[in-house]
């Protein structure tokens, strides 16, 4: 009788145990089921947006409840055209795109909701070694410029023009070479000068391929260089989503302003496996110093008009729009007050 009650227990208990294994996993696999998937197609891979990175790498998005896949797809073209045909749910590029799909009368325009980055990420570098450079130097000179009506060109012409270069008659200024060929080229021997993204232009001064001698984001000022945009009707559809998205941002971005560019550079390390970490701590430390890592999500008006005065001086405005037409401060604002 003794043995048939302790091994009736016995059973009762594996059971109990069972079960709650069973539940536990049952919660588990909820949570799971749970995750909205959201899709980022990014313009370039760059420790430029190393906020983003640290977002990933932190679990900022699985926090707010987010399964984020992210995608490399170099230029701005590519970038957009991933996200109006459906094959991202969110774009990080260049405000300069959206302005360029509602002039085209987009009945489903796209919107900027997070701004992820405040000035310009390209350096000047040129092939030989420069102690006392001056833009004068540039005059006469073979120019690897960046796409045509890209934010990158854009920038790079305003700068010139501010030290009194014209781009298109003081410079043999080539812009027919894609983006993902650029540094190739220039490593090649074609040109003179180059305007590059880190960690490229670090890795070409390290290597003896080139050196950098100015800043284009010191000298053109802020402006919302690259921003998480979405189309409107995706965003009307998942406005949750949209919102756990900026706050994963938002908390991205307080965390790389309290923390070093060590420490910075080792959280993003995983995704530039190929990178030195030497010359990633340089890089953070770079755009860190000048502030090219915004501090919140919001694209202000200043900022946008900035924007757009840059593109009508590089002739490639199609029409002025309007603050509110575009961009969205109203979550990140929210976000922020939380």
């Amino acid at each position: 009788m003794k043995k048939s009650v302790k091994f009736s227990f016995s059973f009762l208990l594996i059971a109990i145990l069972m079960f709650s294994l069973a539940a536990c996993n049952s919660n588990d696999d909820t949570k799971i089921k749970k995750l909205q998937k959201v899709r980022i197609a990014e313009v370039t891979r760059s420790i430029f947006y190393a906020p983003q990175y640290v977002a990933l790498a932190k679990g900022f998005f699985k926090e707010e409840g987010l399964d984020v896949t992210l995608t490399t797809t170099p230029g701005g073209d590519k970038t957009m055209t991933a996200l109006i045909s459906g094959g991202a749910d969110v774009a990080l590029v260049g405000s300069e795109t959206s302005i360029y799909v509602y002039a085209q009368d987009s009945n489903d325009p796209v919107i900027n909701f997070a701004q992820l980055t405040q000035t310009d990420g390209t350096f000047l570098v040129s092939r030989e070694k420069i102690d006392n450079f001056s833009w004068d130097l540039l005059k006469g000179t073979t120019f690897l410029g960046q796409r045509k009506g890209g934010m990158p060109q854009m920038v790079g012409e305003f700068v010139l023009k501010k030290h009194g270069i014209d781009p298109h008659k003081d410079l043999n200024l080539i812009q027919n070479i894609d983006f993902a060929n650029i540094a190739n080229a220039f490593a090649s021997g074609s040109g003179e000068f180059v305007q590059l993204f880190e960690p490229t232009a670090s890795i070409f001064e390290k290597e003896g391929k080139g050196h950098i001698v100015a800043s284009f984001g010191k000298e053109s000022g802020h402006v919302p260089y690259t921003t998480f945009m979405a189309k409107e009707s995706y965003m009307k559809a998942n406005k949750d989503t949209i919102e756990k998205f900026t706050r994963a941002v938002y908390k991205a971005q307080q965390w790389v302003e309290s923390h070093s560019a060590e420490e910075i550079a080792k959280a993003v390390e995983p995704y530039f496996p190929d990178t030195d970490p030497q010359i990633m701590r340089t890089v953070v430390e770079r755009y860190k110093s000048q502030g090219s890592f915004a501090t919140d999500p919001i694209l202000d008006e200043e900022e946008w008009n900035n924007l757009q005065n840059i593109m009508k001086e590089a002739g490639e405005l199609p029409k002025e729009v309007d603050h509110k037409t575009l961009v969205n401060t109203e979550i990140a604002e929210k976000v922020m007050k939380k």
